[in-house]
């Protein structure tokens, strides 16, 4: 019998644990989701498609190897 109540107590610490963390990552997701929508909306404002922004940063390897080798 106590051993059933402590196998009962470990496994609900676990899945508070297990719970916690995908909370963590489910939040870290939605305000990371939140905040690239406002920067595509007011890049849009300004006339920068999505289009635009993915192309730039398909280029930003060779932009920033460009800005460190220039003398």
């Amino acid at each position: 019998m106590p051993t059933e109540l402590i196998v009962l107590i470990a496994a609900l610490f676990v899945a508070f644990i297990v719970f916690k963390a995908l909370l963590n990552v489910v939040k870290t997701t939605f305000s990371t989701a939140i905040a690239l929508f406002v920067i595509v909306v007011i890049l849009s404002i300004f006339g920068i498609t999505p289009d635009d922004l993915i192309r730039e940063i398909t280029n930003l390897p060779d932009t920033l190897t460009r800005l460190f080798t220039q003398k």
